[in-house]
């Protein structure tokens, strides 16, 4: 039987690959008989493995979370790690590949698994204390080796070593073990989707750690039955057989094919941490949220790898354009567009690379290289976004500068040209230039009519369209387009920008330079007037007419004696202003930027006017609120969150035990729960309750012109006490209600939270 592979690529050619002939040779059949049970053994164990690869990333990420104040850069390290872990098993798998006898080296791989279920079952390993002024990322990718590294490197090492001990075997598809990397992946989604759907809210972490740990013992059996299998069925070399893509020959990678695979998962990788620490960002640092982009990643790979693939290739280079021209316009749209876009733009983006990837990947002799390769643009991929971006960039640049590499990377298909010429560069800056000269002097399409805003719509889109076979112009006109609807939504002026591991806090001067403001993400934290005269008036979700303005203007009527007050989070420090000459104010802050901001008398003087003699604790708050000494604060504000994302370990059971440890007896524990996607409400009933606590709940709305005018923002507060004598009288103000629980939900512990439940797409 007669067929064809693709030749493969050297260094400094130009054209597309050009087929050879080959010839198939048949596989001997053992005496044993078919293939009968060899496909699904193997296909079980390697799915099994990847369901414990991916359902241990968000079990031990959300275990560490309450070490770093829920911060969405816990999971972008957690995956960094896990991406180096990752690298240190394919390395594994292609060293022993090389260097031993396959089946030799799947003995040794049987103890090596057996050797790992002594460190069982995972949990965080004791006496590690983050650093409190310093990048805690080192710190923090230490934790994971010591805690989680070993069990993790195991199952690891899985998936490339069982599809290489699966191609040595007499089975009828063993010629092309790939197609067993697709069901690697699809055990890894299932672990993904139901971590947040099933195993968070029914089990606690203790629990779900256990379950691992049996299923991990489960393993180990099926990888010794696989070892067993391959030794009685073995077949010492494999011939090649044409899949849907040509696979190459066995001839041995050139350089510039390497790097292309490196590339090629390279750009995926660092899109997947950027797209996660968008939406993580605006909603919430949990394992839901993570899980999603993952998951759409591991799905390409199904995709691509498999031997009908459902999304072919051509569809998803030719729909492309029509996901990444709009991606400017995501920044004017709410919520959902800001979170399906980018997701579905990841999704394209990456469908593309990989199904590169899948073009390009070799014959089944270099199986372990190219995996290899593949994990090592993963990890790059992780370092650049962890480690080098932050340090280069004090915003999130990486995410639209990979959008435009991924653009570089679309397969080219004109042999009678230069992969870049002058016009690649030329056209792009020519639609820039025509395009961004009216907005660099002040003329704004939206003073031009829905006329102006269409013609200028339509020459941005039409004329990158237009690029899209040429991937050096088209990536440069992606660029364009990111360019100019950045320079659209610019109406406020930025004053300074700083990014740490917690986040980008930006400070911005309104159009009409009357107020500054610290954002976010998409979240205003402060805002201050910039006359002299309103700098102690206290402004955002704080003003006096709001919740925390009536509370402290009952302490006062009611003559509360208040002398110690700690709150965590300062923002920009605006709740200072309620601060009394005989008062004492304590700000617990995770990020030290942060209080560099809030002291920067250039954009705020809340604290330098109002604060006194208050001190500002750094690190995570219930750590350095234990070393307060018992019942030493008269009020207790918990107002910490980044962006719409609420770090869920201040609302716990032990962190409310923790609190009613460090107030008086007749103290007061104030909660912010402001929150654009998340109802707490209930949540803090449920706590109130457990806690044998009363408590009140006030959802403050602000009107349009008091929020647009005044800085005055709508917001939602819960306050707690011992008695209900401490705080009667909000009994009497109708803006206030009693917190009620709901029995039908469990109370939030440290082991146990259920993010999807308090979704506010659910319960509306």
């Amino acid at each position: 039987m007669k067929t064809t592979l693709e030749t493969p690529l050297r260094s400094g050619d130009t054209h597309p690959p050009q087929p050879i002939p080959l010839y198939h040779v048949p596989l001997p059949i053992s005496s044993s008989g078919g293939d009968g049970f060899v496909l699904p053994l193997f296909m079980s164990t390697i799915f099994l493995s990847s369901l414990l690869v991916f359902s241990v990333q968000p079990l031990f990420g959300k275990m560490v979370l309450p070490l770093l104040g829920g911060s969405p850069g816990v999971w972008n390290t957690a995956m960094l790690f896990f991406q180096i872990v990752l690298l240190a098993g394919y390395s594994y798998a292609h060293l022993t590949t090389n260097l031993l006898d396959v089946k030799w080296q799947a003995w040794l791989h049987v103890i090596i698994m057996g050797t790992v279920l002594t460190f069982l079952p995972i949990s965080v390993a004791q006496g590690w204390t983050p650093p409190v002024e310093e990048a805690p990322v080192p710190w923090l990718l230490g934790l994971f080796a010591v805690s989680v590294g070993l069990p993790f490197f195991a199952v690891a090492t899985n998936a490339p070593l069982l599809q290489r001990w699966f191609s040595h075997t007499n089975h009828s598809a063993a010629t092309d073990p790939y197609f067993l990397y697709a069901a690697s992946n699809l055990g890894s989604i299932l672990a993904l989707l139901s971590y947040p759907l099933f195993f968070e809210p029914l089990l606690t972490s203790h629990e779900q750690s256990l379950t691992w740990g049996w299923a991990y013992a489960l393993l180990v059996g099926l990888i010794l039955l696989c070892g067993v299998t391959m030794w009685r069925r073995y077949v010492p070399t494999v011939a090649l057989l044409l899949p849907q893509f040509p696979i190459q020959s066995n001839e041995v990678p050139t350089l510039s094919r390497r790097l292309h695979w490196l590339a090629l998962a390279f750009v995926p990788s660092s899109l997947l941490l950027g797209v996660t620490m968008h939406i993580t960002t605006d909603v919430a640092a949990v394992p839901l949220l993570w899980v999603l982009p993952l998951t759409l990643y591991l799905l390409t790979f199904v995709f691509v790898f498999a031997r009908r693939p459902w999304l072919p290739h051509s569809w998803m280079v030719a729909a492309q354009p029509f996901f990444l021209i709009p991606i400017g316009v995501q920044q004017f749209g709410g919520i959902l567009l800001n979170i399906i876009l980018p997701i579905a733009v990841f999704f394209v983006t990456t469908m593309v690379c990989h199904g590169e990837l899948a073009k390009r990947r070799p014959g089944t002799s270099h199986l372990t290289e190219f995996y290899l390769w593949m994990s090592l643009g993963g990890v790059l991929g992780g370092v650049f976004n962890v480690l080098i971006a932050p340090l280069l960039f004090n915003s999130v640049m990486e995410y639209p500068l990979m959008l435009v590499l991924a653009c570089f990377l679309r397969p080219w298909h004109m042999t009678s040209s230069k992969w870049m010429t002058p016009a690649d560069l030329l056209w792009p800056a020519l639609l820039l230039a025509v395009l961004g000269s009216p907005l660099l002097t002040g003329s704004h399409p939206a003073n031009w009519g829905m006329v102006g805003i269409l013609i200028f719509s339509l020459v941005l889109g039409l004329g990158t369209y237009s690029f899209r076979h040429r991937p050096m112009r088209f990536g440069l006109g992606i660029a364009a387009v990111l360019l100019l609807t950045t320079l659209l939504g610019t109406q406020d002026t930025v004053l300074t920008r700083e990014r740490s591991f917690f986040g980008v806090n930006t400070i911005q001067r309104t159009e009409a330079g009357d107020y500054h403001l610290l954002v976010h993400g998409r979240t205003i934290h402060g805002a201050q007037h910039t006359d002299p005269m309103r700098w102690k008036e206290p402004l955002t979700y704080y003003h006096r007419n709001g919740p925390l303005g009536q509370l402290f203007a009952v302490f006062q009527k009611r003559g509360i004696p208040l002398h110690q007050i700690a709150t965590i989070g300062l923002g920009a420090g605006t709740s200072a202003c309620y601060r009394q000459p005989d008062q004492h104010w304590t700000f617990h802050e995770i990020d030290p930027k942060v209080a560099q901001l809030a002291q920067d008398t250039r954009y705020f003087r809340y604290l330098s006017e109002c604060g006194g003699n208050s001190d500002i604790v750094f690190g995570d708050a219930r750590l350095s609120l234990a070393k307060v000494p018992d019942q030493h604060n008269d009020v207790l504000i918990v107002d910490a969150f980044s962006s719409d994302a609420i770090p869920l370990h201040l609302i716990t059971r032990e962190a409310l035990a923790l609190y009613l440890q460090k107030i008086t007896a007749r103290g007061v524990l104030i909660f912010h729960i402001s929150n654009s996607n998340l109802e707490l409400g209930n949540v803090m009933g449920n706590l109130a309750a457990d806690a044998k606590l009363v408590g009140w709940i006030q959802r403050y709305r602000a009107d349009s012109d008091e929020q647009q005018f005044q800085y005055h923002m709508s917001s939602d507060w819960v306050v707690m006490a011992r008695s209900s004598a401490d705080l009667g009288i909000l009994d009497e103000d109708p803006r206030w209600q009693r917190l009620v629980p709901d029995p039908s939900a469990r109370v939030w512990t440290d082991d146990y939270s259920n993010i999807l439940g308090v979704l506010k797409f659910w319960t509306k």
